[in-house]
């Protein structure tokens, strides 16, 4: 295979003495053993998505390396020194399990300080919502995690949170990646200055905890708390450092831990994707549930900001709530207590994503708050919050299994929304009932609504080029019909415009570019299409539902729905 000249250019540069022995003794080797994957590496640069940078871990333009994080860092070094000038510049860096995230993390600590900044690091692996947290707690003007969430083992990524414990938004993340992109690796400084690299750890985790029980615990009998039998498992990421701590603290004392599980490593032995929303991830959690009979299963994805959640149906029987489920559960119940304690007064909101479930509309409509949607990714939801000063933020989710309770922590949170789901479970037991009940409950009194997600993997080169083709697709040839109801509405956040199909007029959509399609049918039903931001997927959410008056209707709207859903996938060619 003979290698392009546009990347052989490239794959020239990192055979210069700027970059180390090691590095370049890799490149030559590629350019001889797999040029196929040679021009992987090297056929464009690493690209900021929805959760930040994630990559393949290797030498190469187009992977996670010192050199890509370097040059990141400098980046980024020069943006914070140009946007605080005359300030001592403080940043905190955290990472997790993953291969390298250790080494990766001390090197970006290296170059932040040999730019002058003051460095907060990390002694060892810790959740990413706690680095959110550390970044205000310590008066941070930015913070880096270490990680590539639930991908696979050969993946790393590099998250970059501002001031307010936030991650990158426009127009911060376009003028950083402009000045990272303007940079010459040459241009990294790697000699660190140590004076300025402090290590943290036990006092910021107290903080955290003590912050996570404030927000997520409420006034539950002890008794309850400990009649709740939980099982837990941390899928050997980092919310071992955390969450049995937190529970804990919070008077959970019947907490089994999946001990095989339990040991941080970034190969992920025991699971084909350490990733809380597949049920395979589960499945040793699941059978220590039976061994204790358990009340509610909790796993966690390797950066904890994650949550799968299993509780016992009807029948008994464990049962996966998806992401969309668990967030309604705990949307809910926020909206209760604010009641119950007349916080309520039509000054706050709950958030959400414009891929997840249209019920949380109803929620916010049935307790007199407002709902605000965002694109894809936590840190749009922490953006409204600095968005919105007037507003107080209540909690909010996506489909995606993340939620997050308050806004001392502003991205998705599994250990706070762990304690959380518990104490709505304690609670629930506590009355006679349990959480698939309140889930039912809550169907009965806001509308039974189903979601479906089909994620298509299509890796590299000719698979990014398919997943174009097929929005391209979708945009040249919309859908008019979908399971015989008539598509009303598209929304093209690409051209942020959305089209109103019975009048052929056309509104401005208020929300970001982004890659997403959005069809509405005459039911009400939802479909939308998005490329992965993250990993090498297109993605396809659909949502539908109908009213139901008492929960002995649900077997039945499900499998109506089911039906619906069956349809509009054989309608779509998926």
């Amino acid at each position: 295979m003979e290698i392009k000249t546009n990347i052989l250019e490239k794959v020239n540069q990192w055979l210069t003495p700027t970059f180390d022995q090691e590095t370049k003794d890799k490149v030559k080797d590629l350019m001889t053993s797999s040029p196929a994957e040679l021009e992987d590496a090297f056929y464009k640069n690493l690209e900021f998505g929805t959760g930040g940078m994630r990559g393949i871990m290797g030498v190469g333009t187009n992977r996670i390396n010192k050199y890509t994080l370097g040059k990141n860092t400098q980046g980024l070094s020069q943006y914070l020194k140009q946007s605080f000038p005359n300030e001592e510049i403080k940043v905190a860096i955290a990472y997790d399990c993953r291969h390298n995230s250790d080494t990766l993390a001390k090197v970006v600590a290296d170059v932040f300080s040999a730019n002058g900044i003051k460095v907060f690091l990390f002694e060892e692996l810790r959740p990413t919502p706690e680095l959110s947290f550390a970044v205000k707690y310590l008066n941070c003007h930015a913070g880096i995690v270490l990680t590539a969430s639930h991908n696979p083992p050969e993946y790393n990524g590099y998250k970059v949170y501002w001031q307010d414990g936030g991650q990158l938004v426009p127009p911060q993340d376009q003028e950083i990646i402009n000045l990272i992109d303007s940079l010459n690796y040459e241009d990294i400084k790697f000699e660190a200055n140590e004076s300025l690299i402090e290590y943290i750890g036990a006092e910021v985790d107290e903080a955290f905890a003590v912050s996570a029980i404030e927000n997520a615990s409420f006034d539950i009998p002890t008794e309850a708390k400990e009649n709740l039998k939980i099982v837990f498992t941390s899928l050997h990421g980092t919310s071992i450092k955390s969450i049995p701590n937190v529970l804990a603290k919070a008077g959970y004392t019947n907490v089994n831990i999946v001990a095989e599980q339990a040991e941080p490593n970034g190969d992920f032995p025991t699971v084909k994707s350490p990733n809380p929303e597949e049920p395979e991830a589960l499945t040793m959690a699941l059978k220590l549930a039976e061994e204790t009979n358990a009340d509610i299963v909790i796993g966690t994805d390797p950066d904890s900001d994650r949550l799968g959640v299993a509780v016992r149906d009807n029948n008994g029987k464990m049962v996966l709530l998806n992401g969309n489920q668990t967030m309604v559960i705990m949307t809910a119940f926020l909206l209760e207590q604010w009641k119950r304690n007349n916080k309520l007064t039509g000054k706050e909101f709950i958030g959400s994503t414009i891929v997840s479930t249209p019920m949380m509309f109803n929620l916010a409509d049935a307790y007199g708050v407002e709902c605000k949607v965002g694109l894809t990714g936590f840190k749009w939801i922490a953006k409204m919050i600095k968005d919105f000063p007037e507003l107080k933020f209540i909690g909010g989710g996506e489909e995606s299994f993340g939620f997050m309770v308050g806004d001392a922590v502003r991205d998705k949170d599994a250990v706070a929304s762990t304690l959380l789901v518990c104490e709505i479970a304690a609670i629930a037991k506590a009355a006679g009932s349990s959480l698939y009940k309140e889930l039912e409950n809550l169907y009965v009194d806001f509308g039974y609504f189903k979601e479906h997600l089909i994620s298509i993997t299509k890796k590299g080169i000719e698979g990014a080029n398919e997943i174009k083709q097929i929005m391209t697709n979708l945009r040249e040839n919309p859908v008019s019909e979908l399971n015989g109801e008539r598509v009303v509405f598209i929304e093209d956040y690409q051209s942020s415009k959305a089209l109103n199909m019975d009048t052929k007029e056309y509104e401005d959509l208020k929300l970001p570019k982004s890659n997403v399609l959005i069809y509405y049918l005459a039911d009400g039903s939802k479909i939308c299409a998005r490329p992965s931001g993250t990993e090498p997927k297109i993605k396809f959410y659909m949502s539908v539902n109908m009213p139901i008056e008492n929960v002995e209707e649900i077997k039945d709207a499900d499998a109506y729905l089911s039906d619906k859903i069956d349809n509009i996938i054989k309608d779509l060619n998926l």
